[in-house]
């Protein structure tokens, strides 16, 4: 169980790619990453070798371990809906919309209360079954409060669908509803037209961390007037899997000396990326004027503070 229900396919998965950067800190990231790994799941079994005696105190297998396994599938069914969201944003199938997401969860969630409160029926105790029942409840309460309000959800943020993939027919599909591009000559046109910066916003539709920052940190008023008012924000997801057109299409040699084709809207930022900043991760964000000068060094994931702060000095530098 222990080994089985460890997702690292995702996790590793980014920090494989955020190495081909070359940089330090791409490798760096994809150290901790499988040390991590590799400590979590040896130490059990070490720990074991070197005092054997301790296995006789586990308790042996039956009613309570029955209960652990069904738990178990439902939170695994949840993170599989979870996988399949990410699969259905990528794809652009317009499937799991953030509602129907949503309500996906409370079903299993309010299942797995159901299940914990009919076992603990015949129980006059308060116990282990009967709190996993009442978390589940909980849980599926506050998901339901999502379905009125955004922000009552935003703890969850970079799990649920962005809060602009709705059913609802908004035209709008930029964060918070703020004006953006997802070309970057068509963003740095505007910006050129009506004299304002650009925020270059390497995202990714399957990108946990870039729904974080943008439903945490952009979200924050000061930060949003910033965004609204002084930039344009150029959008470039590198997962996006729109077939570029074919006179738009490309091939390079990476930093492993191997041909890299580019046949996608999303391997097209990628490259971008990877080409211009020697980064591949995301979110990833760079200050710079329409005229392609950078007016301060790009950061990634950060706290609301720091980003205020860099957004600010991008644009103290804009004015020199």
């Amino acid at each position: 169980a222990l080994v089985s229900f460890s997702c690292t396919g995702p996790i590793l998965g980014s920090l494989l790619v955020g190495s081909l950067s070359g940089s330090e800190s791409g490798a760096m990231q994809l150290s901790i990453g499988m040390l991590g790994f590799g400590v979590s799941l040896g130490l059990p079994f070490t720990l074991l070798a070197f005092y054997p005696r301790y296995l006789s105190v586990i308790p042996n297998s039956g009613y309570w371990l029955t209960k652990l396994k069904v738990t178990l599938g439902f939170l695994e069914l949840a993170l599989a809906f979870k996988f399949l969201s990410n699969a259905d944003l990528v794809g652009g199938w317009g499937i799991i919309k953030r509602e129907v997401f949503i309500l996906i969860w409370v079903l299993i969630f309010l299942s797995l209360a159901f299940y914990h409160f009919k076992s603990s029926l015949n129980k006059s105790k308060f116990n282990f079954k009967s709190l996993t029942g009442l978390v589940s409840l909980i849980f599926s309460i506050y998901l339901i409060s999502g379905l009125y309000n955004n922000s009552n959800v935003r703890f969850l943020s970079g799990i649920l669908p962005p809060e602009f993939y709705t059913i609802k027919n908004s035209e709008n599909q930029c964060p918070l509803g703020l004006n953006c591009y997802k070309s970057f000559e068509e963003g740095r046109s505007y910006a050129l037209e009506n004299e304002k910066l650009v925020l270059l916003d390497f995202t990714g539709w399957a990108c946990a961390n870039c729904r974080r920052m943008e439903e945490n940190v952009w979200s924050k008023p000061n930060i949003y007037n910033l965004l609204d008012n002084e930039f344009v924000i150029i959008s470039l997801y590198v997962d996006d899997r729109s077939e570029l057109d074919y006179n738009d299409k490309f091939k390079y040699i990476n930093t492993l000396g191997k041909t890299q084709y580019v046949n996608t809207i999303g391997q097209k930022w990628s490259a971008f990326q990877l080409l211009n900043f020697k980064n591949a991760s995301q979110p990833y964000y760079v200050a710079m004027k329409p005229t392609g000068e950078i007016l301060s060094e790009p950061i990634q994931y950060v706290s609301e503070k720091k980003f205020e702060s860099w957004l600010n000095s991008s644009i103290s530098e804009s004015i020199k």
